[in-house]
């Protein structure tokens, strides 16, 4: 199985497929071999999520050498907590499964590099968006600027955590190129995926950028929440790694453009989604306060349907509580209460299952192996229809 199904490892020979395959691996592949044969052991998820763990901790056991600053060893310390914390991995996942849907084989270390280092960029996005929306937790723990308020005293504690979080990010996003560069990728494929990251890392700014814009102003502009969603999520979170995968096995135009119309839908979804759960959802399963996006003032779709649906007193209570930085559970409720009796949820709901449904046409017309079909066909469900 791919990633987000599970099956147990099998023999399987490495490198690039159709679109740039050795001629070595060409000689010892039957034509009768199937994809589910050369890939299942590496893209099922429980195993490539190891992969993936093992590169990201063999880098950072690296930068841990000998020779290393002590005050630079406590700050990797705190980044490896932070990446055994959780996550789906659901960006390397992805990169793999590009690689495979282009007809790459396999789990070269190259490949799996250049999927980690995604998840060190993953990281770098997470504390610097934790910083800016000074969340407490995240994943059911202390964020990382809360924890590293423990190396001061006194007052400047909250600002030296702050300020140590900006840098360690800074400095993980420096290391996610670098764990790139290093990890075998031949020239050829190093030109094929650096434009690729760098849309990907200026579009996931261009969209913190507007969400911050919005945020606090909630409005019934639903495209304009699209908007930051399509740029923060939809193309970060599933357009992009499905790209880099699939450019790294040699994939043309036309295949990147069957992978963002996939990609694109289910991007939205997956983070409509996780508006609903932002509000709706239970703490214990998603590690996140139902409080953070009402007293931020999250301008969400959810947010802008209830307002282009509500009356007056409604509205009243919408404006007068969402972005409240003291909202309480109380008043929380208030505002689902609103959310539910505008239609606002259901509306959400309703834009999930479109969505959805769009990919799944895709899918059913993609030129993907059949194996690469069934898996981004389970990730529509995995990532639409769960509770955390």
């Amino acid at each position: 199985m791919l990633p987000f199904g599970g099956s147990p490892p099998v023999p399987r020979p490495h490198g690039r497929g159709p679109h740039g395959l050795h001629e070595q691996e060409q000689r010892h592949m039957s034509p009768t071999t199937s994809l589910h044969e050369l890939g299942s052991g590496v893209l099922d998820s429980v195993h490539l999520r190891g992969l993936i763990d093992e590169r990201l901790n063999a880098f950072l056991d690296a930068k841990s050498g000998r020779d290393t600053d002590v005050h630079l060893v406590s700050l990797i310390e705190h980044l490896r907590d932070f990446l055994a914390a959780g996550g789906k991995r659901i960006r390397p996942l992805l990169c793999m499964v590009g690689w495979h849907a282009a007809g790459g084989y396999g789990e070269t270390e190259p490949i799996i590099g250049a999927a980690a280092s995604l998840e060190l960029f993953h990281a770098f996005t997470l504390i610097h968006d934790d910083v800016m929306d000074a969340s407490d937790t995240r994943r059911g723990r202390p964020t990382l600027h809360r924890t590293l308020e423990t190396g001061a005293n006194g007052t400047t504690a909250e600002r030296f955590g702050t300020n140590s979080a900006i840098l360690l990010g800074d400095l993980v996003m420096v290391w996610s190129d670098e764990l790139l560069y290093s990890s075998g990728l031949d020239q050829q494929q190093l030109v094929a995926v650096r434009p690729l990251l760098d849309a990907m890392r200026t579009e996931v700014m261009i969209g913190q950028y507007r969400d911050l814009l919005s945020t606090g102003q909630p409005t019934a502009d639903v495209e304009r929440s699209l908007a930051v969603i399509r740029y923060k999520t939809a193309k970060y979170t599933v357009e992009r790694p499905l790209h880099i995968g699939a450019a790294l096995a040699g994939a043309d135009q036309s295949l990147l453009d069957v992978c963002t119309a996939y990609a694109l839908p289910i991007g939205e979804a997956f983070q409509l989604r996780d508006d609903l759960l932002g509000v709706f959802g239970d703490p214990s399963k998603t590690g996140k306060s139902t409080l953070d996006d009402l007293r931020e003032g999250k301008a969400t779709a959810l947010m802008a349907h209830a307002l282009h649906t509500a009356g007056t007193e409604q509205a009243r209570v919408l404006r007068s509580l969402v972005g409240d930085p003291d909202l309480d559970e109380a008043g929380a409720e208030t505002v689902r209460g609103v959310l539910r009796a505008t239609g606002a949820a259901d509306k959400v709901e309703q834009m999930i299952t479109d969505r959805v449904q769009r990919a799944r046409r895709v899918l059913d017309e993609a030129p993907f192996p059949d194996e690469v079909k069934k898996t981004l066909d389970t990730f529509v469900t995995t990532t639409t229809l769960r509770t955390t």
